[in-house]
C-alpha cells in the first residue's frame, strides 16, 4: 500500500487592524500555497461576508470531486481504447446551512464528454461509473456523488 502526503500552507491576511475583535472586524481573506504551485486566493462564500471574487472552501471542495473524477475517467478510457476529445463538467454542491453548522448533501458531476467514434459512446458512458469508484475524493466525502454525463461523438 503506497500512501501519499499533501502540504497546503494557508496563511490569514485578513486583519484589518483589529484582529478577530469581532465577526464584522476583519475579512475571511486567505492565501493557500503549496510548494511549486501559483497561489489561490480563498476568502468564504459570500453568504458568511466572504469575497465573491476569491475562491471559497466550498467551491474547492467541488472542484476537487470534479478533477478527482475527470482524472481517473481519463485515464480508464485510454486504458480502455476511447478517444476523448473533449471534456467539461459543470459540476454543482449543495449544502445546508445550519445553525451549529453546515454540510454538503449531494455533488452533482456533470460531465460532458466528445469521443472520437460512435463505436465508443457506450464504453465511454459505463467508465464514469467506474472513475466515480476509484475516485479518492469521491471516496473521502460522506455524502453523495451523483453524475450525469453525457457522451456525444466529435464532427
Amino acid at each position: 500500500m503506497a500512501e501519499h502526503r499533501y502540504a497546503v500552507a494557508l496563511v490569514w491576511t485578513g486583519n484589518t487592524g483589529a484582529g478577530t475583535a469581532d465577526t464584522r472586524s476583519y475579512t475571511r481573506a486567505h492565501r493557500l500555497s503549496a510548494d511549486g504551485k501559483p497561489d489561490l486566493l480563498g476568502s468564504s462564500d459570500p453568504a458568511f461576508r466572504g469575497d465573491p471574487e476569491r475562491w471559497n472552501p466550498e467551491d474547492l471542495l467541488v472542484a476537487a470531486l470534479s478533477g478527482c473524477h475527470m482524472l481517473w475517467y481519463l485515464h480508464l478510457c485510454a486504458d480502455a481504447g476511447v478517444v476523448v476529445t473533449a471534456y467539461r463538467d459543470d459540476a454543482a454542491g449543495t449544502m445546508v446551512d445550519h445553525r451549529e453548522g453546515g454540510e454538503f448533501t449531494e455533488v452533482v458531476l456533470r460531465p460532458a464528454v466528445e469521443v472520437a467514434d460512435a463505436g465508443m459512446v457506450d464504453t465511454a458512458t459505463r467508465l464514469h461509473a467506474d472513475a466515480h469508484a476509484r475516485c479518492f475524493v469521491a471516496r473521502s466525502v460522506n455524502f453523495p456523488v451523483r453524475h450525469e454525463p453525457t457522451v456525444t461523438v466529435a464532427p
